[in-house]
């Protein structure tokens, strides 16, 4: 009890809102802008350390030197054209500036911005914090004499990945586009599907290093509030020095530390995250990936995919119940084969029992050990697969399985059948859509093996029966991670292991949306009269 606890104090702190400043050991935090722009550029090459791509200059207004103005930009980050359009605006310009401010109606920052706001975005800064985090987004920032407000003006160059297909959730039928590490060009992909103005936009900065921008999406009038409020606060007790990936944020707010399920949905495809939010869920963007994450979620979700919506009802749910069907495969097929091969022989027919002794006959190792020995080769070169150069990486993987199988079992390390059993497992787990539930299925496959090894088949019962109390025990920022089924729910099962025809599928998610239920009010289809 004692060790539960501290372990609990101990990987859980991030729970507890943090009180300490995000600025107390930043030293920019303490500098102020000044009214000298020669200064304001001297204290911004001393905070960039006079970093060899920080480009600083000055210019003059009708050569006054009361109307001296300077300006700071990465040089690797901004567009070049765009800024020399800046600097050709205020040049040609400068008479009418010089002229409007002789008559002393108005400020020179003000006649800059409208001029400015012609060749893009204009934003008036008085903190010397905000000035370096715009520099670092890739912004021009202009100091202006006797003023200390900034004007920073959007110069990034769109240096970004194109649209393409997912690589981790292809589909036959459906779209193509796929999320890219631009969350401008996410957020877009998703209003092209949600056309509506009640679709919000939330967003943050997380970091203090990186300062990295995560938005939350969600559809008001659907989504449950609390759950958004319960997002918004997690991601705002988010207190670290950099996020570099949506998994990053995944695991600081999800519910639960130790469990090998995923209780967060992340995808590449923006069709499955507009889905989510029609059904009431918010979205998790992250800038700087590819991966958007989605909560809350259900078990159920993970064996869904996005072509079940596209293809005939029928064909869905034979589909989806092949899905079932592979992660029981998957999880128990090796432990099966260990617990009737070792204590449960009279279980196997007399024919099957003659010809797995038979291949066995010479085996020095136990079905457990011959078991271990092949799941481990198999995950060796899986990993060895995905991290080789795509060129050779699936050659290798091919040519490595079947020469290490076959040269196993000509060895007499291993049997055939075991050969069969563990090519079968690897098969069925790719079938499951999404790739962060054949992860702890993978875990979990091997602590059942150990499980039929020691007591067979009452062994492999007891593991599905501690797994199961495991998953009703899971929650998603408050719904019960097995509904539909525990706790049940008879209306949401037609979306279920099922997939009922389009238009009976009129509500949402009982558990996720509890105050918009109707999604549509179809009636079937009548079947034509013969003539």
């Amino acid at each position: 009890m004692f060790w539960s606890k501290t372990l609990h104090q101990l990987f859980n702190h991030k729970r507890i809102p943090s009180t300490r400043s995000q600025e107390h050991d930043d030293p920019i935090s303490h500098i102020s802008l000044l009214s000298d722009s020669q200064l304001n550029i001297a204290q911004i090459k001393a905070t960039f350390g006079n970093s060899d791509d920080l480009k600083t200059g000055e210019m003059y207004l009708e050569l006054d030197a009361n109307y001296r103005v300077g300006f700071a930009f990465l040089e690797q980050m901004v567009d070049k054209n765009l800024f020399q359009d800046i600097m050709n605006g205020l040049s040609a310009k400068s008479a009418e500036i010089v002229e409007a401010l002789e008559t002393g109606f108005y400020e020179l920052p003000d006649l800059m911005t409208n001029i400015l706001q012609t060749l893009g975005e204009v934003r008036t800064i008085h903190d010397y914090q905000e000035v370096c985090y715009r520099i670092l987004s890739g912004e021009t920032v202009i100091f202006v004499d006797i003023y200390t407000q900034v004007l920073s003006v959007n110069t990034a160059s769109e240096q970004q990945r194109s649209v393409e297909e997912p690589m981790t959730q292809s589909v036959v039928r459906g779209p193509r586009d796929g999320f890219t590490e631009s969350i401008g060009t996410n957020i877009s992909l998703i209003r092209k599907r949600i056309k509506s103005p009640n679709l919000w936009l939330e967003s943050m900065t997380i970091g203090r290093v990186t300062q990295t921008t995560v938005s939350m999406m969600y559809i008001n009038g659907i989504v449950n509030d609390k759950i958004v409020d319960e997002v918004r606060q997690r991601l705002e007790r988010i207190d670290i020095d950099g996020i570099l990936e949506s998994g990053n944020i995944e695991e600081l707010i999800q519910d639960e530390t130790f469990t090998p399920f995923p209780t967060i949905y992340n995808t590449e495809r923006p069709d499955v995250i507009a889905s989510g939010l029609l059904e009431g869920r918010v979205a998790i963007l992250v800038d700087g990936t590819p991966f958007v994450l989605e909560a809350p979620v259900i078990f159920t979700q993970f064996f869904q995919s996005s072509e079940d919506y596209y293809q005939r009802a029928e064909f869905a749910t034979l589909i989806r119940m092949l899905r079932y069907m592979c992660f029981f495969i998957s999880l128990m097929a090796p432990s099966f084969y260990i617990a009737m091969t070792t204590f449960h022989q009279e279980l196997v027919p007399s024919s099957l029992l003659f010809n797995l002794a038979a291949q066995r006959e010479g085996i020095p190792f136990p079905a457990f050990v011959e078991a271990l020995l092949m799941e481990v080769t198999f995950e060796i070169l899986r990993e060895a697969g995905v991290r080789l150069p795509k060129t050779v990486g699936q050659a290798v993987s091919i040519v490595g399985a079947l020469v290490i199988g076959q040269g196993a079992v000509d060895a007499g390390l291993v049997s055939p059948a075991m050969v069969i059993v563990v090519a079968i497992t690897a098969i069925a787990n790719f079938v499951i859509p999404a790739f962060s539930m054949g992860i702890p299925i993978r875990i979990i496959r091997f602590i059942l093996m150990i499980f039929a090894a020691t007591f067979g088949l009452f062994g492999i019962t007891v593991g599905l029966i501690a797994m199961v109390q495991h998953l009703c025990s899971l929650r998603s920022f408050g719904v019960p991670y097995m509904s539909p089924m525990a706790p049940f729910v008879m209306a949401d099962q037609k979306d279920t292991i099922l997939r009922l025809p389009q238009w009976s599928l009129f509500s949402r998610p009982r558990f996720i949306n509890q105050k918009n239920i109707i999604r549509e009010n179809n009636t079937p289809t009548t079947k034509p009269k013969r003539r």
